[in-house]
């Protein structure tokens, strides 16, 4: 469940449905995704994309003139760019589908009794029949969408503008979804995390409303989810049962009257967390101060001050004037049949009359743009004693307070990439090349509520250097509005836009879910949802008037929204030692006045709440209350594992190169390639340069280009490239499910672009020029990345410290994962640190070493065994590139093996030579201790691990089923719902035997660990209980396969192939494990159960407060300690 801040100029963080495992991210070394409960995800295209930016990206990204754009932002690749127009058009992304329009329009054509049709539509731009329905008696209106896309999405949306910061839609949010009128469980929601094949699960609240969304491949599941997600929303336990508001929002906590009273809550802990990170307070305040006269400049997520405010009464009156379907707007997409869609949600509308006052009650109030002089407003944020004492500071400006027209909206999304889209862009090149600051915040336009801002400034600011970073942001628009853009510049940030919105490539998250937040854009404040779709219009317009005026539309907008425009505001945000001591002991005083002002009676009261509510959370649901949960059967599995093509050519035309192709039924006439060389060569000592000389490839220039020609050739030419490191820990038997030693990897550079296939020679010449040509004398900029990354990894260990903590803990266990950690852990931090103060004071020394990496990886004698070059594309794609590759392949540096080629170590069988230098630094270091590290925040990140398996044995499938049965049961209610985390949950490797329990944003440590120490009873009771009740073994099992399963691009599909073969798995050790989850039996509980409770050499790893660890150690949980930020 997700709170979503536009503040954050969309690079929104939400905690998402239970995630995919690490594996799905094959060979990456900086893996953000565990298998959680709750876990933040973040879209790595977009954080990719602009790498100057700190904060956590919402996968959607920020929606910015329709749904194709949403995606110019977050589906660019490394650098953001694409190909030139002429050659998108070759792009036919949805018009390869196995229904005709024909058929779709046919299929959409649908009336039903109880609906009025508004209107009939088709999206050309995606091939999508859409129709708009107001249902007659309840005035709801539904968009129903019709594609072939088996990943149907169905989406409930309701305007729901708080007047306060008390976070009530937001604690609804959470709160609608702990059972219902129908579905009688405390808490639904776990239930379908746990036992559905759900491809999507989750509920956002946004600054003016609320989503619900679910997302199946699975017809029946699918219907399934919606039933319980509309009897949620509407019949919700939590308006008539105080219980859920005082477990989801807030309630004082008190067991005995000699203890002190206390604040909890699941969202008033989040905010908490939230609220612990100075780029979240930043965006408030930022929001705030250009909203003061409608909702937007209040905090829907919650302020954690005034979350007790909300009382119960006020809760369930929210409910009563926003959730009925008069304000919703009902959202179906996908395959299913569009008349079915109409059936369902009657049942549940046919209940509801009109309600006249509904839409107007939840109405947008426009904020004008009253603003004659700026507004200048300073705050404090939390900073260590031993932090360096900088300032934020970031300039803000209100863009509308009218609708803008799709032509404006476009226009403003190109001059937004033309200012801020790429690190090469005129605002961040010009502010991060000034050196007064370590990196940018605010990061541009966000624009998906009614009004859209700009925010840019810059963090790590001296005070002495507040003024000058105020004065250059305004002196760089300023120049840019009168000097105008390149035509070279305008052309590569138009062909990103188009490229994105043409290919359409969302990944494994559901198209259908970005379709409906695109016609959100438009249809919340009454407008067509479906022109929040289009693009072709005013895309024709924009070029038009580019052929005509050159950069003139893109100047003009610029002086008319920002240079000229006097509602501004500067946020500053000064650097507090004492802030967190501050707030805790306001806090504390505060309860302390509270509880001194009740009468003995009034305490009792309390505490009688305090045990009811702790007992109605721990207690089980009985077997009449699951029973009305809908659920599906282990004869609607689909029992086969998931293959992808691939075709191997080693030594291809002589070359000494490998060549996989993954042949795909169509791509849309884009050829995604992966092009690997092997860096195992290198040392240990210099692998930690590896991220920044990568980064290096693309951004500092290369042969006769500099950085900003080759970001513009690439974005001309190619629809993305960029680097990224693989460290892929392999298996010397391709059939074994036993645990391995982690001494065999496969580490590779891979450079990865795409391109239409009639540019594929520009892409492949792009990729040799790169890897062989580029820049490395570029010291300011290297500097530059290096102070970018020492803020980002510094922002992100203080929010998202589960899963620093969950490598720590891995890097104590096998030599694979403890050189992770130091290339993208807790550890890194120090390492960037500490290169940053070499880069400054002994450059000659460092280029040499980035000299020597280029030089090793590119050893003639060996470097081409260890070149690996991945093709994914349709038949007619492979074909029209092959001259390409032909070329490609014979110009790479290196000799084959007929010129002196020789080979590498072969990984499979020997140990690589970073993890034998990685094991003496293990043994050195005595890594085998409980660590914390000291952030400023104000609440803990707790994990605690171990081997469950030893190298060797054999790991069954039905461990999945065990470990997700206990992050959805177990920990969930324990951690998370008893305990007030906002996520408590597990990770299990089959591959390295290694298991952790993890919590997020918890207000508890030395607690949150004893709940990790009861989990093996825990299961030991579950086997027997299992036995007895077989419907719930089943349940479990449905859950793990959900898991297993998802919708693919097809670029993901030939990198998971690739990865699949490069780790040495077969399809029969794969299908043996999807066989051995399905068969999974209560006994497999017990052998999990009884490995659990004798895990080996267990410790501990958190992140949290000094105050929190000394509170631990009272406790008598003692750690070896270390300040981080």
């Amino acid at each position: 469940m997700v709170t979503i801040s536009p503040t954050r100029i969309g690079k929104m963080a939400f905690l998402a449905y239970l995630s995919v495992a690490v594996s799905r991210r094959p060979g990456t070394v900086n893996p953000t995704s565990v298998v959680t409960a709750f876990s933040i995800a973040t879209s790595t295209a977009r954080n990719a994309q602009r790498s100057f930016t700190t904060a956590a990206t919402f996968p959607f990204g920020r929606r910015i003139g329709g749904v194709g754009l949403t995606f110019a932002r977050q589906l660019s690749s490394v650098t953001g760019q694409t190909l030139d127009s002429s050659s998108c058009s070759s792009i036919t992304a949805l018009r390869t589908a196995t229904l005709t329009q024909e058929d779709l329009a046919t299929k959409s054509n649908v009336a039903h009794p109880a609906y009025d049709i508004i209107s009939h539509d088709v999206v050309t731009e995606y091939g999508a029949h859409c129709t708009l329905y107001r249902h007659k008696k309840s005035g709801a209106e539904l968009l129903s969408v019709t594609s072939d896309d088996d990943n149907k999405v169905f989406g409930i949306t309701l305007r729901t503008p708080p007047s306060d910061s008390t976070g009530v839609p937001h604690i609804l949010e959470h709160s609608v979804l702990c059972g219902s009128r129908k579905y009688k469980t405390k808490d639904p929601f776990v239930q379908l995390l746990a036992g559905s094949l759900q491809t999507f699960l989750n509920a956002f609240t946004y600054p003016d409303r609320t989503c619900y969304v679910v997302a199946s491949q699975n017809t029946n599941d699918f219907y399934n989810l919606i039933n319980v997600y509309s009897d949620a929303v509407f019949f919700p336990r939590a308006v008539s049962d105080p219980m859920v508001h005082a477990q989801e929002g807030w309630h004082l906590e008190l067991e005995s009257k000699e203890d002190p009273l206390t604040y909890k809550g699941v969202v008033y802990n989040e905010m908490k967390g939230v609220y612990s990170s100075p780029d979240s307070l930043l965006g408030r305040e930022c929001q705030r101060s250009l909203f003061p006269d409608n909702t937007y400049g209040v905090d829907s997520g919650g302020d954690p001050v005034k979350i007790p405010d909300l009382s119960f009464e006020q809760f369930a009156e929210f409910h009563r004037k926003f959730y009925h379907p008069t304000n919703s707007r009902i959202y179906f997409s996908g395959d299913d049949d569009p008349l079915k869609r109409l059936e369902l949600m009657d049942t549940y509308l046919d209940e509801f009359n009109f309600n006249p006052q509904s839409k107007p009650d939840s109405e947008i109030v426009w904020q004008s743009k009253r603003y004659t002089e700026t507004l200048r407003q300073q705050y404090p944020y939390p900073v260590g004693e031993d932090q360096l004492p900088t300032h934020m500071v970031t300039s803000n400006w209100l863009l509308n307070d009218r609708p803008f027209t799709p032509l404006e909206e476009l226009t403003l999304s190109i001059l937004d990439s033309l200012l801020c889209g790429t690190s090469s862009s005129i605002l961040v090149k010009t502010l991060m090349e000034s050196g007064l600051g370590d990196a940018i915040t605010g990061g541009g336009t966000s624009d998906e509520l009614l009004q859209a801002t700009f925010s840019f400034g810059m963090k790590g600011v001296k005070p002495e250097d507040v003024e000058k970073v105020i004065a250059l942001v305004d002196d760089t628009l300023m120049n840019a509005a009168n000097e105008g853009f390149d035509d070279d510049d305008i052309a590569s940030k138009m062909n990103t836009m188009e490229f994105s919105m043409r290919e359409f490539n969302t990944g494994s998250f559901p198209k259908g879910l970005s379709f409906m937040l695109g016609s959100m854009s438009k249809w919340l404040y009454d407008e067509s949802p479906t022109e929040g779709l289009k693009f072709e219009e005013p895309l024709a317009d924009l070029k038009q008037a580019i052929e005509k005026d050159g950069s003139k539309i893109f100047t003009d907008l610029l002086k008319e929204l920002i240079v000229n425009n006097a509602h501004k505001s500067i946020i500053e945000m000064v650097p507090n030692t004492t802030l967190e001591a501050t707030t805790i002991k306001e806090e504390e005083d505060t309860l302390s006045a509270i509880k001194s002002s009740l009468t003995d009676t009034e305490l009792d009261s309390i505490i009688a709440s305090t045990k009811k509510l702790k007992a109605l959370q721990a207690a089980e649901d009985p077997p009449e209350a699951l029973a009305t949960l809908p659920k599906l059967s282990l004869e609607d599995l689909k029992r086969e594992t998931s293959e992808y093509p691939i075709d191997l050519t080693r030594n291809e035309n002589g070359s000494g190169i490998t060549v996989a192709r993954h042949e795909l039924v169509s791509t849309s006439g884009i050829a995604y390639v992966n092009f690997g060389i092997d860096v195992s060569g290198v040392s240990l000592e210099d692998a930690l340069l590896l991220p920044i000389f990568t980064r290096m490839l693309t951004q500092t220039g290369a042969g006769e280009f500099d950085m900003v020609s080759l970001s513009r050739q690439i974005g001309i030419h190619t629809g993305g490239l960029g680097g990224t490191l693989a460290m892929n820990v392999v298996s010397e038997n391709e059939n074994s499910v036993a645990v391995g030693s982690g001494d065999h990897m496969v580490t590779k550079l891979f450079m990865k672009g795409k391109a239409t296939a009639d540019k594929s020679e520009e892409l492949f010449n792009l990729m040799k020029l790169t890897l062989t040509e580029s820049n490395l004398d570029s010291q300011s900029k290297v500097i530059e990345m290096l102070k970018m990354s020492r803020s980002g990894l510094e922002s992100s260990i203080q929010g998202s410290g589960h899963t620093y903590a969950n490598m720590r803990l891995k890097s104590r266990y096998d030599a694979s994962s403890y050189i992770e950690e130091k290339m993208s852990g807790i550890s890194s931090l120090e390492s960037v640190k500490s290169l940053l103060e070499a880069v400054e004071n002994d450059w000659p020394t460092v280029l040499k070493r980035l000299e020597n990496i280029r030089s090793t990886i590119l050893d003639s004698s060996t470097c081409r065994d260890g070149m690996l070059l991945s093709l994914t594309g349709d038949t007619d794609v492979l074909e029209q590139i092959q001259p390409s590759v032909d070329s490609f392949l014979k110009d790479m540096p290196g000799n084959d093996s007929n010129n002196g080629g020789e080979k590498l170590m072969d990984f499979y069988k020997e140990v690589h030579p970073w993890v034998v230098q990685a094991r003496e630094e293990m043994e050195q270091k005595n890594v085998l201790k409980d660590e914390g590290f000291i952030v400023q925040t104000q609440v803990s990140y707790v994990g605690k691990g171990g081997r469950v398996y030893e190298e060797g044995e054999e790991v069954s499938g039905s461990s999945s089923v065990v470990s997700k049965f206990l992050r959805t049961g177990y920990l969930w209610d324990y951690v998370r719902v008893i305990g007030g985390a906002y996520g408590g949950f597990c990770t299990f490797s089959p591959k390295t035997g290694y298991f952790s329990f993890l919590s997020y944003r918890d207000p508890n440590l030395s607690k949150t660990l004893d709940v990790y120490d009861g989990a093996a009873d825990h299961l030991l009771q579950v086997a027997d209980e299992l036995e007895q009740r077989p419907e719930l073994l089943e349940t479990a099992i449905i859950g793990a396969m959900g898991e297993m399963d998802s919708s693919l691009s097809p670029d993901q599909k030939g990198w998971i192939s690739l990865n699949r073969w490069i780790n040495n798995e077969s399809a029969e050790s794969r299908q043996r494990f999807r066989d051995e989850v399905i068969g999974t039996t209560p006994e497999d509980f017990r052998v999990f159960a009884k490995r659990l409770k004798g895990l080996k050499e267990p410790s501990v790893a958190v992140i949290s407060s000094k105050s929190a660890f000394e509170a631990a150690a009272k406790d008598g949980k003692e750690m070896n300690l270390s300040e981080v930020v």
